[in-house]
Parts: structure tokens; sequence; C-alpha cells
């Protein structure tokens, strides 16, 4: 898992970046006009948050493990 965390930072990235996204659509698609959509919106909104979730924990916990292997050299 370390390895993972530590040698692949750009998914953390790009799980964050794709959780803005789909965070920025839903929350246009809550405009009146796009009433249609609202369960679309909703998802996305909700699924916009666990991806800028996941993304932040990934960042932090490189930051941990640089931190901890700079602290150790």
């Amino acid at each position: 898992m370390k390895t993972l965390i530590r040698d692949y930072p750009y998914i953390h990235l790009a799980i964050g970046l794709l959780g803005n996204l789909c965070f920025l659509v839903g929350s246009v698609l809550f405009f009146k006009q796009f009433e249609a959509w609202h369960t679309t919106a909703v998802w996305l909104f909700v699924a916009g948050s666990a991806g800028m979730l996941l993304g932040a924990l990934g960042k932090a916990a490189t930051d941990i493990i640089n931190a901890r292997e700079n602290r150790n050299r």
C-alpha cells in the first residue's frame, strides 16, 4: 500500500480532479432549467464529494509517508 501511495501520487490527483468535475457538473444541473436532471445532479454531487475526499485522503497519506521517510533519513 505504501508503494502505491508513494510511487503513484498522480492517481490521487486524478481522483480529486474527477471529483471536482463531477461536483461542478452536478452543481450546474441543479439550475431550474435542468429540473428533469435532478436525480443525476444529486448523484454527481455525491460522487464528486467522494472523489474530492478520496483525493484529499490520498494526498494526506502521501505527505505523511514522505514526512516519515524524510525524518528517518
